[in-house]
């Protein structure tokens, strides 16, 4: 879309919840992440994950690991609502935050209701961030953890017998990406089900979505440009842009987007190439709500709900693929 053309902007509908922290948060001018640095952009997101998101919840087991990677050790946090397990699958979760930030802290509470939900164990994977560390540095990480915890570590205590791939927005392209790399070049156990949340399935920044909710829905597409320069993938390759890949052997999928999300359309064109190839998708679009909701859960009471259903959907696939 050039410069020239326009955008149909119609009225969209929006929760009340959401309504109301989107107000609160447009009416703080703060200067945006491009102009401020990722220091200071990862001290806001903490920030606003402080404000805005649930309490973790209680579970019998939190502890801090860590993996070999291809750069050094891997930081690793596992949880468990059960001290102990007999074999079951195993969560790798992978956070968001555009490549650039985020970490084990920020997405501690959403594993936290992972992990109780679903009652399996999570392993969430603190990989290296850009700009320091850009493309691929987030997908090999996440790829060596991945293959890490597949083999059954005698540091995780139990026997892994498949996986669930998860994670949101970067994290979301991060669940992608792994799945594919271990649908062509197997782990040591396979992927029962991945669950991207309104993931970066795309590098295409003209998408309609991106225009729409250009700016006022909380993530913005100046934002996800600045994301990108940080990042600085190689434009179109696979591993960046998912939807690009080898979809044939992706596993059984949970696919989750916001109906007021810039990625919302790259999300849906995934979807819909994921059904073209024959894979067993669920597709969640959740209307009203915002790219992020199942991080900022205590500032949105209907995003709780809405975590329910996605883990409901993720549970059901087990139950088909008989783990």
């Amino acid at each position: 879309m050039s410069e020239s053309d326009t955008i149909e902007k119609p009225q969209h509908y929006v929760r009340p919840d959401v309504q109301a922290f989107l107000a609160m948060m447009n009416a703080v001018e703060a200067p945006p992440m491009s102009a401020v640095g990722p220091e200071m952009a990862r001290a806001g997101y903490v920030a606003m994950g402080q404000m805005a998101e649930a309490d973790p919840r209680p579970l019998a087991v939190i502890r801090d690991l860590s993996c070999p990677g291809p750069a050094g050790d891997i930081a690793l946090r596992f949880y468990d609502k059960r001290e102990t397990r007999e074999a079951s699958p195993v969560v790798v979760f992978y956070h968001g935050g555009g490549f650039v930030i985020g970490d084990l802290e920020t997405h501690h509470s959403l594993c936290t209701a992972i992990a109780d939900e679903l009652d399996l164990p999570v392993v969430a994977v603190d990989y290296r961030l850009a700009p320091e560390h850009p493309f691929p540095a987030a997908p090999d990480d996440c790829e060596a953890a991945t293959r890490w915890i597949a083999s059954s570590p005698a540091e995780l205590g139990r026997t892994v017998t498949g996986l669930v791939t998860t994670g949101d927005s970067a994290g979301g392209n991060l669940t992608i990406v792994v799945s594919q790399a271990l649908a062509a070049d197997p782990a040591a156990v396979p992927v029962l089900v991945q669950a991207p949340l309104y993931p970066v399935a795309d590098d295409n920044l003209d998408d309609w979505s991106y225009h729409a909710f250009a700016e006022g829905f909380l993530l913005t597409r100046e934002t996800m440009i600045w994301f990108g320069e940080c990042y600085a993938p190689e434009a179109g390759h696979p591993r960046s842009a998912p939807i690009k890949g080898d979809l044939s052997k992706t596993p059984p999928t949970v696919l989750v987007t916001a109906g007021l999300d810039p990625l919302r359309d790259g999300g849906r064109a995934y979807g819909a190439a994921l059904i073209q190839a024959g894979v067993d998708v669920s597709y969640l679009e959740l209307k009203g709500t915002i790219h992020g909701f199942a991080q900022t859960r205590k500032a949105l009471p209907s995003a709780n709900d809405d975590l329910s259903a996605i883990l409901g959907e993720v549970r059901l696939k087990l139950a088909r693929a008989g783990a």
